[in-house]
């Protein structure tokens, strides 16, 4: 199956090196504005450039949108109105309204997915398998500052992974109620799914990059790593004891085994097998605008 990519910014180019590494995948077709930028990944990549997004359209059989927000809606209104399957990167478009308008215009047969790619995470199945009855949660995603970064707050910048994640994967279809509070660059939020805080926090200020989870349950906490992979279950000790002055435990503390792969790369191979197969993506469109709609929510909240 032939991959087209449209838009080479940051997560443009990582989208047609993946595209051109993938066995499932024939010719990968890039085409930007400007061209300057086609020109530069495709010599670094073996991408073949298209002058035009009708050109790229007739020849690619799936395509990613990779264009700023504000485009999302557009561009990918003219591949999904070209019968060509689609993979949006988040956010499904800028706007709840727009998203809305998109979904209805997605005829059948043709797979609509959005790249959140944290979902492909493989400590979020891992999480997902073993998490039964979680009493609390924490998200923290924090990063310095970043000229990429311009017209969207933290909210649809960063905060919506977790927000996919936890909305989608942990609580999916659970009744919440929602608070926030905090500015463009840093927010918090606490979600409550029954009697289970939720708590999200990202930053655009920090000194530190952070990707975290927190999970207590009744008999052990899990603690997982978005960047290295990584989770650890710690189970409550069996006795306590106090030796001279100093409070003393015992931990049982479990490493466990996680398959590390690149997200993206797990995520374009879905999406060219869901094409394919004529299967939807896992994350799917209605997912998509279900994220957005929180992210308005939170920033109703924040006053942004």
């Amino acid at each position: 199956m032939d991959a087209g990519v449209i838009g080479t910014g940051a997560m443009g180019r990582n989208h047609v090196r993946v595209y051109t590494e993938l066995k499932e995948v024939g010719t990968t077709y890039v085409y930007d504005l400007n061209r300057a930028g086609a020109e530069e990944v495709a010599a670094a990549t073996g991408a073949e450039i298209c002058s035009s997004m009708e050109e790229l359209l007739q020849k690619a059989e799936c395509v990613s949108v990779c264009v700023p927000t504000p485009y999302h809606f557009n561009t990918a209104q003219q591949v999904i109105g070209a019968g060509v399957h689609t993979l949006i990167e988040k956010p499904i478009c800028l706007t709840v309204e727009e998203g809305e308008r998109l979904i209805e215009q997605i005829p059948d047969g043709v797979t609509v997915g959005i790249g959140h790619i944290e979902r492909f995470n493989p400590i979020v199945r891992e999480i997902g398998e073993i998490v039964a009855a979680p009493l609390y949660v924490a998200f923290h995603r924090h990063n310095p500052a970043s000229a990429r970064v311009t017209g969207s707050s933290v909210v649809e910048d960063l905060m919506i992974h977790d927000i996919d994640v936890v909305f989608n994967a942990l609580f999916p279809g659970k009744d919440y109620t929602l608070s926030s509070s905090g500015t463009e660059d840093v927010a918090g939020v606490l979600a409550t799914f029954g009697t289970t805080p939720v708590y999200l926090s990202a930053s655009r200020k920090s000194s530190k990059k952070i990707r975290s989870i927190y999970i207590e349950e009744e008999r052990r906490t899990i603690e997982a790593d978005f960047m290295t992979q990584e989770v650890y279950v710690y189970r409550k000790p069996c006795h306590y004891d106090q030796t001279d002055g100093l409070y003393r435990q015992e931990n049982i503390i479990e490493k466990l085994l996680v398959n590390k792969v690149e997200p993206l790369k797990t995520e374009l191979q879905a999406f060219v097998r869901c094409a394919r197969e004529g299967k939807p993506f896992p994350v799917t469109p209605e997912q998509g605008l279900l994220n957005l709609q929180v992210c308005e929510a939170v920033k109703v909240g924040l006053g942004i």
